[in-house]
């Protein structure tokens, strides 16, 4: 039986900029705790009552309402005896758990005890708490309710008392920087704080999805090299370091790098002399190329004619000392693979420039197993507390911070050993991108989308200047290509490894090479109309290595086909013309409407480059995962899948300044006693363009490295 056809509603996608940003009220150890009900005093729980009386209408019932959330609609049913709320009952809602949950327990509480439905937001979760107190107040109108005198009751909890805290080390910020420098830390003997801004722990380690880059040698030996990487490599050996293009003139520390990865393609050659690739040629991997990778990955000219480049230093200790970040992980409850285990999982995520990364436990599941450990190892967590400012002592040293709960409440924190800042980066603050930009200059406003967490606003770089840190970098932030054209968000959609995805225009077009860096993929698409593109995966299943779309009933990429295909996040048909049709369907003309044979003739075509391992288009350099349309057409188990994509903020790629320690140098270079730094809120590492994967690897490493430097400080 043909499948109903659902399409992406792009016409609204185009009309509507939805952001998250945060506000909110304060939580303790656990997330799930509503202070408010603490900070609630008997005379304010009698005023609580004489509310009640004045919004008595008689009326008795359930009432229903709804609104939009983020990813969906959030609906309500609300209970009322005699004019009073007893009861809010959510019966839709498609937020993302891992960062609402907080909204969906503490709201409905606060509604029904205030009997308001204006209320503070949870921090971080401000479009969730908007959308749930919207569908409330439908539902209160819908009984005829006074909403005057539920607006009267508006209700924001109260700051306590001023306290007072001590510890030895203070680490700012609850994501995976923070959490690993703070579990590090506390497995060193030290007594940790860590203060998480946002009422949920995660940050943007929550979004990133769980690929990790670091050169694992035993998982290469495993793996057989590509006649597509043996291209690449042979180009590597081609290079000539005089070469201006390079710019190794003008980052001559990095010449060395160039000659030594020649040296061992060379070597790994004459050790495998008579395999041939494809078939029993072993994969090839090592820091050099990492690091090699990095440099050229993240050379850039900026708008007034300057170049930038990665700190060699910075990148030479991620590359040497993320694997072992990672075995580390998996010590700690993380399923992190590595070795002979990991040698057919290891991929390459958008960007990244080599398969390389290592999958790992994305969102909640890293996140549950980072705090887990953390309170195994003693460290104390308080979220919805915001560190402010930094305390220093009359040498210059940090000594603790000042921090503010949601509700209000003031903290002095006192530190025996000093602050660690991971609190993130300014994504999320596109005003401040755009402030310091000399990179993308007009597609860049102050309203431009993000796929972080709302959090990340440049906190923790603001108060490391005001102690005297230097910055870098801040020309650039990264922008994600593959993003929800309606949120900016990554959660949505379906597009995998980089080598077996294929991008299209609104004509049916490829237009770029797939398996480039972010930007250079942010900027061939941001020529296209509105900005817009749309990916045809083709690439392996999470079951079977057949995923090409993907069955309705299955998942692929760890996503839910069937989910995604009715919230409209993607296209799908069970046959080719299908596929085609559902994008017909799609939305008064802002759209395109693609026709079967403009789909058979690019996915051909493509087809054809894989099987030579030669694109002649675009020089994809690793290119893999061609689709049987035969197979998908005869079998009603596999389908197309179509995703629409634009770019959004991701990342900065500058911040403050750091040693290989981790310590946080002033603008004379020497380092601030007492403050350390790991993760986004950092600058050098990836100059102006980050390779995907490269950001994980980045904040388990260095937040590794800042904890052990904290935890060893006098």
């Amino acid at each position: 039986m043909r499948k109903q056809i659902f399409s992406c509603s792009l016409a609204a996608a185009m009309a509507v900029s939805l952001m998250a940003c945060s506000s909110g009220q304060t939580e303790g150890m656990s997330a799930a705790e509503s202070t408010t009900a603490e900070a609630t005093t008997a005379a304010e729980t009698a005023g609580t009552e004489e509310a009640k009386e004045t919004t008595k209408s008689g009326v008795s019932g359930t009432f229903s309402g709804s609104s939009a959330g983020m990813q969906g609609t959030v609906s309500v049913d609300l209970t009322v005896e005699n004019g009073v709320i007893t009861d809010v009952t959510v019966t839709e809602n498609h937020e993302t758990p891992s960062l609402t949950a907080v909204v969906f327990d503490r709201i409905p509480a606060q509604i029904v005890e205030h009997q308001t439905t204006k209320l503070d937001a949870v921090t971080g979760a401000t479009f969730a708490s908007n959308a749930l107190m919207r569908a409330a107040s439908e539902a209160a109108q819908a009984a005829g309710l006074d909403m005057a005198a539920l607006d009267a009751n508006e209700y924001h909890a109260q700051a306590g008392q001023d306290e007072t805290w001590d510890t030895d080390i203070l680490v700012v910020g609850g994501g995976g920087a923070g959490l690993s420098a703070a579990i590090t830390a506390a497995q060193e003997g030290s007594n940790v704080i860590l203060v998480e801004k946002s009422s949920f722990l995660g940050g943007n380690t929550m979004m990133a999805g769980g690929g990790y880059n670091t050169v694992d040698p035993e998982a290469q030996a495993g793996m057989i090299l590509t006649p597509a990487q043996k291209n690449t490599m042979d180009g590597y050996l081609a290079l000539d370091p005089a070469d201006p293009a390079l710019k190794l003139d003008e980052f001559p520390e990095w010449k060395e790098v160039l000659t030594t990865l020649q040296s061992e393609i060379k070597a790994f050659y004459a050790a495998n002399e008579g395999k041939e690739p494809g078939v029993d040629m072993p994969g090839f991997d090592s820091n050099t190329l990492h690091m090699w990778h990095i440099y050229v990955g993240g050379l850039r000219e900026l708008n007034d004619g300057t170049w930038v480049a990665s700190d060699i230093d910075m990148a030479r200790t991620l590359a040497e000392n993320s694997l072992d970040a990672f075995k580390w992980m998996d010590t700690i409850g993380i399923d992190a693979k590595t070795g002979a285990d990991a040698s057919d999982t290891v991929f390459t995520v958008l960007g990244a420039m080599w398969p390389r990364t290592h999958a790992v436990s994305a969102d909640k599941p890293l996140i549950d197993a980072l705090e887990k450990a953390a309170k195994d190892a003693g460290v104390t967590i308080y979220t919805e507390t915001a560190a402010v400012s930094l305390t220093t002592d009359d040498s210059g040293k940090v000594v603790g911070a000042q921090a503010q709960k949601a509700d209000g409440t003031k903290i002095t924190v006192n530190t025996s050993k000093g602050v660690i800042l991971a609190s993130g980066g300014y994504c999320a603050n596109a005003p401040m991108v755009k402030e310091y930009d000399k990179y993308w200059g007009d597609n860049l406003s102050d309203h431009t989308l993000t796929t972080n967490v709302g959090t990340n606003t440049g906190d923790g770089i603001l108060m490391a200047t005001e102690v005297g840190a230097d910055v870098t970098g801040m020309e650039i932030a990264q922008m994600m290509p593959s993003s929800s054209p309606l949120k900016g968000t990554l959660s949505d959609g379906i597009w995998g490894d980089a080598s077996e995805q294929i991008w299209i225009d609104g004509n049916g077009k490829r237009f770029v090479n797939e398996y480039a860096e972010r930007d250079v993929l942010t900027k061939a698409s941001l020529a296209l109309d509105n900005g817009v593109f749309y990916i045809i995966y083709a690439g392996h299943g999470d079951d079977d290595g057949v995923c090409k779309g993907a069955a309705m009933e299955d998942t692929c990429f760890g996503k839910d086909v069937k989910t995604m295909w009715e919230t409209n996040q993607i296209w799908y048909g069970a046959t080719l013309a299908e596929a085609a049709e559902a994008t017909k369907e799609a939305i008064g003309g802002n759209a395109p409407a693609f026709t079967e044979e403009q789909l058979r003739e690019v996915i051909e075509t493509y087809n054809g480059y894989v099987k030579a391992q030669k694109d002649d288009d675009f020089g994809k350099e690793v290119i893999s995962g061609s689709i049987d349309l035969e197979a998908v057409d005869a079998n009603p188990d596999l389908g197309i899948c179509i995703t629409p994509r634009k770019a959004s903020l991701h990342h900065t790629m500058g911040g403050i300044v750091i040693d290989t320690d981790a310590s946080v140098l002033d603008t004379d270079g020497k380092a601030i006693a007492g403050l350390w730094a790991a993760g986004e809120v950092t600058g050098g590492i990836h100059a102006g363009n980050r390779l995907g994967g490269n950001a994980e690897a980045d904040v388990f490493t260095f937040g590794r490295i800042a904890g052990h430097s904290a935890a060893a400080a006098e």
